[in-house]
């Protein structure tokens, strides 16, 4: 009998199929594995912002820079105004935005740490751009100007201006990854007005939920921390446009929020 070479048709077509399953049993792993190292990224990057960030408190004797700021000779932590449109040099020209902020020079001069690795989302309309910056920093924490806004009122609600006006550093975030259809000035807004009172709750800044619906902070402290949201309200999907914060009532995740953005004054 002469020797057989070769598959059948069935012996390939169980072949295929097997490494289907397989694929299909590792894939999943795979893509949770990369969303876990992007995630240990995040948290690398917005520990080193904070690491400049508290540089340059230390080295202007507890003075912390405003959140925000139109003028550039008020020392904000960054400036510009992130779109959708390509042709802002504001979401690409690094000269103009955080090479003007104040914690540019305690980064080692390093754009990467300002930007979430999970944020992979491009401008839109002429040259797609990858924007600098997924990082906004907490509303309350150099307020605008060092001068309460429209987002909360001081009292009864903590501002923050100076290091020593840290009570509860370890439960006070200062970093955060922003949403990218919320992104745009270069502080994250969280209105106080309503708490604790869930029913009234809002969220005129919606945080990121790159990490399988989490995100990534970093506290007062130094330390940085992934959260994972389970209100799917909070996990808005990304459309490359306007941010609509929308119905929030009830809403747990704007609970946590609140009780680490500020403390009432005693």
């Amino acid at each position: 009998m002469p020797g057989r070479c070769g598959f059948t048709l069935i012996e390939l077509l169980v072949v295929i199929a097997i490494i289907a399953i397989l694929a299909g049993m590792l894939l999943p792993a795979l893509a949770k594995a990369k969303t876990k190292g992007q995630g240990i990224m995040c948290m690398n990057n917005t520990r080193q912002l904070m690491l400049a960030w508290r540089l340059y408190v230390e080295d202007n004797g507890g003075r912390i820079p405003p959140a925000y700021s139109d003028n550039p000779a008020n020392n904000s932590w960054t400036y510009g105004i992130l779109d959708w449109n390509s042709s802002n040099r504001d979401n690409w020209d690094v000269t103009n935005t955080l090479m003007k902020g104040t914690i540019w020079g305690y980064t080692g001069k390093t754009q990467k740490i300002y930007k979430c690795p999970a944020d992979q989302f491009m401008t839109k309309g002429g040259t797609p751009r990858a924007r600098l910056r997924s990082n906004s920093i907490n509303s309350w924490v150099g307020m605008h100007d060092g001068k309460p806004t429209w987002f909360g009122n001081s009292p009864p609600w903590r501002m923050f201006l100076k290091e020593t006006d840290f009570v509860e550093a370890a439960n006070t975030w200062v970093f955060v990854d922003e949403h990218p259809d919320s992104i745009n000035d270069g502080f994250f807004c969280t209105d106080m007005k309503p708490a604790p009172n869930l029913a009234g709750a809002v969220l005129p800044d919606c945080p990121a939920s790159y990490h399988n619906g989490a995100c990534g902070f970093a506290f007062a402290d130094g330390h940085s921390e992934i959260k994972r949201w389970v209100d799917r309200r909070t996990k808005v999907p990304v459309k490359r446009g306007d941010y609509q914060p929308g119905n929030q009532a009830n809403n747990k995740d704007i609970e946590w929020l609140w009780s680490k953005t500020t403390q009432r004054l005693n």
